[in-house]
C-alpha cells in the first residue's frame, strides 16, 4: 500500500511539472532574453535586406545608376582611387535607402540630429542613404562629388526647402547620429541639397551615410521621459524608440542611454515636448524573429512608461516593419 501511495505521488508530481513546463512555454514572460549577439544579428540581417549591390567600371567617365526606389546615383568613375592610386576595371557599389520608420527601426538608423550645443533632437528626414565602393574588398575613395537625385514622392511630402545635408556619425556603432556638415562637397566631408520641382539634388564628397533632414519643431515646453523594460533586457539586447504622431513615416527618435540601476532607457537631453502625442516602441529579438511592444501615449513631464513582455508581439521582419509603419 505504501509503494502504491509513493507511485501515485510520483505520478502527480510528474503531471504537475509537465503542466508547469507547458505553461512556461506558452507564457511570454518565461521567454529567455536574447544575447547581444542575437539582437545585433537580426539588425544586420535587416540591413542586408535593404542593401542593393551594383557593379560598375572605373575609367569610363560618369557612372549613372538607379536604385530600386527610383533614386539616381551619379559618380565619376575616372576619379576613384585605391590606396592613393587611380582605379581601373570593375568595382562594387553598395547602396542603402531608407524612407520609412519601420525600416529605420529594424536597421537601427533613427533620425536623431546633433544640435549646436551637442544635444540630440528629432529630425524629419527626406531620406537616409548609404553608398560605398570597393574593389576586391579594398575601400575606394573619390576625388570628386557624388550626386543623388531623390524624388520627393519617396518621403511622402511636397518639396521642403528647409531640408539640409547631414552626414552619419558612426563613432558609437549602436547609436548613429546625424551631424550638420557644410563646406565644399567635392573631396570634403560637407555636402549640399538643392531643390527641383519634384526632387532633391544631394551633392557630397565622401562614401558613407548621408541624410536629407530638418529638425522637428515644437514650441511646447520640453521634458525628459523614461522607459522601463522587463527584467533581463537592457541596451545590449533591446532598444526603445519614439514615433511622433502626425509626422508621417520619415522620423524615428531613439532613447540612446540606459541606466543599469533603474533598468530604464531615456532620451537624456530633455527634448521631448510635453503633451506630445506619440508612440513608444520596445524592440528586441526572439528566436530569430522580432519581439516588439507599441504604446500610444501623450507625454507628461518626467513620465516613466513601462513595458512588460505580456504586452509584446512576436513577428517576422516584414510584420515588424508593417506594424511600425501603421503608426500614424
Amino acid at each position: 500500500m505504501k509503494n502504491l501511495k509513493n507511485i501515485s505521488l510520483a505520478v502527480l508530481v510528474t503531471v504537475a511539472l509537465a503542466s508547469c513546463s507547458n505553461d512556461d512555454n506558452n507564457d511570454p514572460i518565461a521567454q529567455l532574453p536574447p544575447s547581444s549577439q542575437e539582437f545585433q544579428g537580426i539588425r544586420e540581417i535587416a540591413l542586408q535586406h535593404q542593401t542593393q549591390n551594383f557593379t560598375a567600371t572605373a575609367g569610363t567617365g560618369m557612372i549613372a545608376l538607379t536604385s530600386s526606389k527610383g533614386v539616381t546615383i551619379n559618380l565619376n568613375g575616372n576619379n576613384l582611387t585605391k590606396n592613393g592610386n587611380p582605379v581601373t576595371g570593375t568595382f562594387d557599389i553598395k547602396f542603402i535607402e531608407l524612407f520609412d520608420k519601420g525600416t529605420m527601426l529594424v536597421t537601427n538608423k533613427p533620425t536623431m540630429g546633433v544640435m549646436p550645443n551637442g544635444d540630440k533632437g528629432i529630425l524629419i528626414s527626406g531620406g537616409e542613404f548609404y553608398i560605398n565602393a570597393t574593389q576586391g574588398g579594398v575601400q575606394l575613395a573619390t576625388l570628386s562629388s557624388i550626386q543623388l537625385n531623390v524624388p520627393n514622392s519617396l518621403s511622402g511630402d511636397p518639396i521642403d526647402n528647409t531640408m539640409v545635408f547631414w552626414t552619419g556619425d558612426t563613432t558609437d556603432a549602436d547609436n548613429l547620429a546625424w551631424k550638420r556638415d557644410g563646406g565644399t562637397p567635392a573631396g570634403g566631408q560637407g555636402g549640399a541639397v538643392d531643390f527641383n520641382q519634384n526632387s532633391y539634388n544631394v551633392t557630397f564628397g565622401n562614401f558613407g551615410w548621408t541624410n536629407i533632414d530638418r529638425f522637428y519643431s515644437d514650441p511646447r515646453p520640453k521634458t525628459q521621459i523614461l522607459a522601463a523594460v522587463p527584467a533581463g533586457y537592457d541596451n545590449t539586447n533591446s532598444s526603445i524608440y519614439l514615433s511622433v504622431d502626425g509626422e508621417g513615416q520619415n522620423q524615428l527618435a531613439k532613447f540612446d542611454t540606459y541606466n543599469a540601476i533603474t533598468q530604464q532607457f531615456s532620451e537624456h537631453y530633455g527634448q521631448i515636448p510635453i503633451g506630445l502625442l506619440c508612440h513608444i516602441i520596445f524592440a528586441t529579438e526572439d528566436n530569430g524573429q522580432w519581439r516588439y511592444g507599441i504604446k500610444a501615449v501623450t507625454t507628461t513631464a518626467n513620465a516613466v512608461y513601462a513595458f512588460s513582455l505580456a504586452e509584446t508581439t512576436v513577428g517576422t521582419e516584414t510584420q515588424m516593419i508593417a506594424a511600425i509603419n501603421a503608426i500614424q
